[in-house]
């Protein structure tokens, strides 16, 4: 049999092929949109903390997979025979399809979100939580966002997929375009020219919205970006602005100052292991205290405990004369930590920045999710807290852009966005070149020196001893000494002395 060329390209101008098509891509678009919403729920679902939450999530998933798609739609089509109240709705073709793709392909879709979800580091989440950033929040802006981003190249060929799913709801005689092939083909018995014209009308359609995803992922790809310089006005706008005052003016002398935090026996385990053991410290304001000791001592812990990213096995932290931490029943925080959370900052060792968003836009981030001003107040305080730290020319740039050093400026910059009375250091400069280190503990020093109220894990001995009122060292989860660098420095604890022998080459040059 020859093939017949004249009957092949006048399907092209076949109205019910055209109409099947605008059918096929109304039916793919909206499955796809409906087991996306249900699919990232699910996803979101399978990681909650709740079991009862997570084991639904997990059958729906199985089942779903698990089941073929064609006996699926061929039950949600037969449904109304025994829910007669149903048949309004499932007695369309189109309807049951669509049902049937969402809940066929919103178990797939679940697996590529929660993919997603997990590829977001750990890190982006406690820098939210540090600013006092709630679980729906953390999700909405920081999560979801980057998740989508990174599944959506295959959240695209899952369209592509639904496309061509769409074929078998013809065997509830929905008019897509194999059901107009096939009506064709057995009346003129023309099979392979009609199915070679089916063929192309979908290779259009997924061809169609292949460029739209590129051009989709292309957008959303924040690498590819140009960078934006930032405005003329913008840097009038700032340097207009009179210089801010110090904090407060900082004195040689703390020790009348009222208690900042309070940390009353203290004490943390993991699982057997007790990695803090009843630690009582006072952080009086405008205080700069830094906790020094050797890797695995419970430095960076102690810290984590003060804003609450580690729970209390006992012992109880007071901030500003107000109960702020204590064990609860289920590990979590309660009102009172949420009361006054946006009171602490932190800076991390590895930045947590978060990736999709400019520098300027990390910084305004928490006082715009707390409505702490008007937003062009809380802009030109992002401004104003970039030219602190010296990077008003990078307002713009993306984390990526930058380089460590420039990150861990951003992040104390964003760290101070909300006003803390203490801010809380995780070794910020560990992370970084030892050319960039420089550059970090200077904008640490300046703050030290208008009299912001610090606690610092760090490393670097002699810039601890240089701007801190008061040194902690630890070792094995205990304080085993405390005092000013003075004391420290000429203590006759035996193994502060080892401690300190050992860092001899950073502390010779000191006049202690």
């Amino acid at each position: 049999m020859d093939f017949d060329a004249h009957y092949f390209f006048d399907l092209f101008s076949y109205y019910d092929f055209w109409q099947a098509t605008l059918t096929v891509i109304a039916l793919s678009v909206t499955s796809w949109i409906g087991g996306n919403i249900l699919g990232l729920i699910l996803a979101l679902a399978k990681q909650s903390h709740f079991v009862v939450i997570r084991a639904i999530a997990k059958v729906y998933i199985w089942f779903f997979r698990s089941l073929p798609l064609l006996v699926l739609i061929i039950l949600i089509y037969n449904l109304p025979q025994f829910f007669t109240s149903t048949s309004d709705l499932l007695s369309s073709p189109f309807i049951s399809g669509l049902i049937s793709l969402v809940l066929c392909e919103s178990a797939f879709i679940a697996e590529i979100y929660r993919g997603g979800l997990m590829s977001v580091h750990k890190g982006q989440i406690e820098a939210a939580k540090s600013l006092n950033v709630n679980y729906a929040g953390i999700q909405r802006s920081i999560i979801i966002p980057q998740a989508i981003r990174i599944a959506l190249p295959a959240l695209a060929n899952e369209f592509i997929v639904i496309v061509k799913l769409t074929s078998l709801v013809s065997v509830i005689s929905l008019g897509e375009i194999l059901l107009v092939g096939q009506r064709l083909y057995t009346q003129n018995f023309k099979v392979i020219e009609t199915l070679l014209a089916v063929s192309c009308y979908y290779v259009f359609i997924v061809t169609i919205f292949d460029r739209v995803a590129h051009t989709l992922e292309k957008w959303m790809d924040i690498g590819s970006r140009k960078n934006r310089v930032i405005s003329t006005q913008e840097l009038a706008l700032v340097h207009d602005q009179p210089t801010a005052p110090p904090i407060q003016a900082r004195k040689s002398d703390t020790s009348k100052h009222r208690v900042t935090m309070a940390l009353h026996g203290v004490s943390k385990n993991y699982g057997s292991k007790r990695v803090l053991r009843e630690i009582n410290l006072e952080i009086k304001k405008g205080e700069v205290i830094s906790i020094i000791g050797p890797s695995g001592s419970g430095k960076t812990t102690l810290i984590r405990t003060m804003n609450g990213l580690e729970p209390l096995d006992a012992g109880e932290i007071i901030l500003d004369d107000k109960l702020f931490l204590h064990p609860t029943a289920n590990g979590r925080p309660d009102k009172n930590f949420y009361q006054q959370a946006d009171k602490t900052g932190m800076v991390f060792q590895g930045f947590y920045l978060f990736p999709h968003k400019t520098a300027l836009e990390n910084i305004i981030f928490a006082p715009q999710y707390h409505h702490t001003g008007a937003r062009d107040d809380i802009l030109l305080q992002g401004l104003t807290l970039l030219k602190k730290v010296g990077l008003l020319e990078h307002a713009h740039k993306y984390p990526h852009q930058l380089s460590g050093g420039q990150q861990q400026r951003v992040a104390i910059a964003r760290a101070l966005a909300m006003k803390p009375s203490i801010m809380l250091f995780d070794e910020p400069t560990s992370a970084l070149d030892p050319e960039l280190v420089g550059e970090v503990l200077k904008v640490i020093e300046d703050l030290a020196n208008e009299g912001m109220t610090m606690v610092i894990v760090t490393h670097e001995m002699s810039f601890a001893f240089k701007i801190s009122d008061r040194i902690v060292f630890m070792e094995d989860g205990n304080v085993l000494a405390v005092g000013t660098p003075n004391e420290i420095h000429h203590s006759d604890n035996e193994r502060l002395a080892r401690f300190l022998h050992s860092q001899k080459h950073a502390l010779n040059h000191l006049n202690l």
